[in-house]
């Protein structure tokens, strides 16, 4: 019984130390994860020194903003989205109340997360051209437009 135990230890020590993603508490800390940081800082960024006027860029396909399953999307402090390049359909729509595949309403935590400041928001959301939800991992950050209007900002990785 020792025998197995022992066995049975090395094997997970030898699986976490070659797989640590995998074990990971917190997978916003991966480089990913700190790629998309950046990119909607720098969004925030943007969009807090021209407004509306800088929608346009995150629309640009392989600009910085919109390259494979990378985007930037940008709602207001109602759940209405400003701009999704993946959806277009959904810009000028609200989505407060949208849950995803299992049932979170999603847009309510971006909001409260966007209150906070900054941080990450898990949810399933269907990858760009994709039917099927995938779990989402996106990083959502407030930002105060020109004319004073308060917005949120996000982008995201997909963990599937």
């Amino acid at each position: 019984m020792k025998r197995r135990l022992t066995t049975l230890l090395i094997f997970c020590g030898v699986i976490c130390l070659f797989f640590p993603p995998v074990f990971s508490a917190d997978p916003s800390q991966s480089k990913e994860a700190k790629q998309i940081v950046a990119l909607v800082e720098k969004a925030a960024a943007l969009t807090e020194g021209k407004g509306k006027a800088a929608f346009p860029e995150f629309k640009e396909k392989g600009s910085e903003w919109l390259r494979g399953e990378t985007y930037i999307f940008i709602a207001d402090m109602n759940g209405t989205i400003l701009i999704h390049p993946a959806n277009p359909e959904l810009e000028t729509k609200s989505i407060l109340d949208m849950k995803d595949a299992n049932g979170k309403a999603f847009m309510r935590e971006f909001i409260e997360t966007a209150k906070k400041g900054s941080g990450w928001v898990d949810y399933m959301w269907p990858k760009p051209g994709e039917k099927k939800p995938s779990k989402k991992l996106s990083y959502i950050k407030q930002a105060k437009m020109p004319n004073g209007e308060t917005i949120l900002v996000g982008a995201g990785i997909y963990a599937e």
